[in-house]
């Protein structure tokens, strides 16, 4: 028996969702709670399986619930359930933890295969989700060097061998006032201070081959 606490700010949700649960051989609700602080409480006392977790709520959101959870209960496996799927909610939830994240368009019998399926260790991530965080993964990977035009590249390197301004003119056959913007562009792009940083910004990446 699967044991299973639900946890939503929506009271017709939570009930609804409950109401289908108990109707499944495998499941037993042991719990339910309005407020990620509740669903703490209930998580404490009754050592679920299995978490049905919202996001959004007033008395303490499903995020910094299923931190608390995780930090305590390792082994319990928390699902998102929300109609939330931003990378803003996305990445903290799965940072602090959760196991699976489903929207709340999914189906009750949906809902059930995939607590049925967090209890053998296998998760279920929303397709809308799933692609967002692929999305999400690829920015990250993206170093701020690659938003550089062939030019501003070629200023970069420039820098990264300690060229004065003048001396990237006379390399590049550009003017100064060019040069000039060229590294006023490079430094907003890759958040850095000064061409020192930026020199070391080269160096770090291994830009110069």
């Amino acid at each position: 028996m699967i044991r299973v606490v639900v946890v939503d700010d929506h009271k017709i949700v939570r009930e609804g969702i409950i109401a289908y649960l108990k109707t499944d051989s495998e499941i037993e609700v042991v719990g339910e709670a309005s407020g990620g602080y509740e669903g703490f409480t209930i998580v404490k006392e009754e050592k679920p399986d299995v978490v049905l977790m919202d996001l959004m709520m007033d008395e303490g959101n499903g995020i910094e619930a299923t931190k608390l959870i995780m930090e305590e209960y390792p082994g319990c496996k928390v699902i998102i359930l929300t109609s939330y799927y931003d990378e803003t909610e996305i990445f903290p939830a799965i940072e602090a933890g959760a196991f699976s994240y489903l929207l709340k368009t999914s189906s009750a019998r949906e809902i059930a295969e995939a607590i049925k399926k967090a209890a053998t260790g296998e998760n279920v991530i929303e397709p809308k989700v799933a692609s967002k965080m692929m999305s999400g993964y690829q920015q990250e990977q993206k170093k701020p060097h690659q938003d550089l035009t062939d030019r501003e590249l070629e200023v970069l390197l420039c820098i990264g061998n300690g060229l004065t301004n003048v001396e990237i003119s006379e390399k590049l056959y550009i003017g100064i006032k060019t040069v000039k913007t060229h590294v006023s562009n490079i430094l907003a792009k890759l958040n850095v201070k000064d061409r020192t940083q930026a020199a070391i910004y080269v160096h770090k990446n291994n830009l110069l081959k």
